[in-house]
């Protein structure tokens, strides 16, 4: 029997790398704002995207090699020299900071608190897709035609707890999968990120804004324009697939 099941808060996720994963799908939601920029990176014609754990692992990867883009946060803001030990990282975590004249054709190095963190927790699992709002039709249709055996949704959080938003993206996809589920492979945490999005789909946005990181990023002058466009649908046709490349793991656009 395929299984879905979802994981809320990064002491669920912290679990996955002791878990037997050879023949199950992961997709990671960081709505707010981690997976959405990754995304729209992709969009805009970046390379590929390496997640990290850790600011010092980013900046050994751009010794190694310079011409890769640093972008990431911390407490919600980009990572400035003061945390790095003298340079300030090229991008935050702003979706709209990826546009194509900044990350055409780059490799964008990014670490962030909650979302780079949930990446790699699971990058063991026979596959790993980085999901949001932007593409969630894509993401559905590859899982679809993947059919693997085990799918987990795995929702990022905020600091150490769930977040709404993240919750929201899970059950947005458990409704467009539900029918190939809920003959007897879908968990209770799945049913419950199901009628939560259900209960708050025809007004979305707005409800999505009252979460804890929503409430944070529009108190913010320069933040609050991502709410609104991380909670847009399918801007984007494309399925994005975490990948080990010679010992790398590299986010790109599914083949």
């Amino acid at each position: 029997m395929r299984t879905l099941e979802v994981l809320f808060t990064p002491a669920d996720f912290g679990t996955l790398k002791s878990r037997k994963l050879d023949g199950a799908m992961c997709v990671v939601f960081d709505v707010f704002r981690a997976t959405s920029s990754m995304i729209t990176a992709l969009a805009n014609g970046a390379a590929s995207i390496r997640p990290v754990g850790e600011i010092a692992e980013a900046l050994a990867i751009r010794k190694e090699d310079p011409a890769v883009l640093l972008a990431g946060e911390r407490e919600g803001l980009r990572i400035r020299a003061a945390l790095t030990g003298g340079i300030d990282f090229d991008l935050g975590n702003s979706p709209r900071e990826f546009t194509r004249e900044k990350v055409a054709g780059k490799t964008i190095v990014i670490t962030t608190t909650n979302g780079t963190r949930a990446l790699r927790s699971c990058a063991h699992a026979g596959s790993v897709l980085a999901g949001a709002f932007l593409n969630l039709r894509a993401t559905a249709d590859f899982v679809r035609r993947a059919k693997p055996e085990a799918l987990i949704l795995v929702c990022s959080g905020t600091f150490e707890q769930a977040s709404y938003e993240d919750i929201l993206a899970a059950g947005a996809l458990c409704d467009l999968l539900w029918s190939d589920y809920e003959a007897g492979g879908a968990g209770d945490s799945a049913l419950a990120a199901l009628r939560l999005y259900q209960m708050a789909r025809d007004n979305l946005a707005a409800i999505a804004a009252q979460s804890r990181n929503g409430r944070r990023l529009s108190a913010n002058a320069e933040l609050r324009g991502d709410v609104t466009f991380c909670m847009q649908r399918d801007t984007c046709n494309f399925a994005a697939t975490l990948r080990d490349e010679e010992g790398n793991c590299k986010l790109k656009i599914a083949n």
